[in-house]
């Protein structure tokens, strides 16, 4: 099945939801801290590969969809993700040029700074501050980036989105 511009958005859209999907499925209470940050793995590789098509507005968007999922204060998301699409798009240029381990550390430090500003949030809304095992989702989200990368790559090409 080929799929026209028009229609590549359908893709893009698909994986949001299996990402947003993935974030909210229950897991054991050990495995918890273990879940990366599936919506900023996505929405980083979409506004890598298609910055012209996917940028602030689906960071805004998807931010907004996990508030909601995740019982989050709204907006701290959207923010965050809006922040995480802006500054991705300023560094696609050079980042797509990156072998795929250096653009594991790039997103190391983008998912990074998602947690860091809802960090932030929650501190001035009062919640406790998290232990170091709040930061393994983005460790985690560094190591599967390869995989990611390959897994939308391969769906980008397979539906020809452009």
């Amino acid at each position: 099945m080929s799929l026209t511009r028009s229609n590549g958005g359908l893709v893009i859209l698909f994986t949001f939801i299996v990402a947003l999907l993935l974030t909210i499925v229950p897991l054991p209470e050990g495995l918890r801290p273990y879940r990366p940050d599936w919506v900023g793995l996505v929405l980083i590789y979409w506004c890598l590969a298609l910055p012209d098509r996917v940028g602030v507005g689906y960071g805004w968007g998807a931010g907004l969809l996990l508030d909601v999922l995740t019982g989050t204060l709204l907006g701290q998301h959207a923010l965050a993700l809006t922040l995480l699409a802006f500054l991705t798009l300023k560094l696609h240029q050079r980042v797509r040029l990156y072998p795929l381990w250096q653009q594991s550390l790039t997103v190391l430090l983008l998912l990074m700074l998602h947690q860091l500003i809802n960090m932030w949030v929650q501190g001035i809304t009062g919640r406790p501050p998290q232990d170091w095992s709040y930061w393994l989702p983005s460790l985690i989200g560094m190591v599967l980036w390869p995989f990611i990368y390959q897994l939308l790559r391969g769906l980008r090409r397979q539906f020809s989105v452009s």
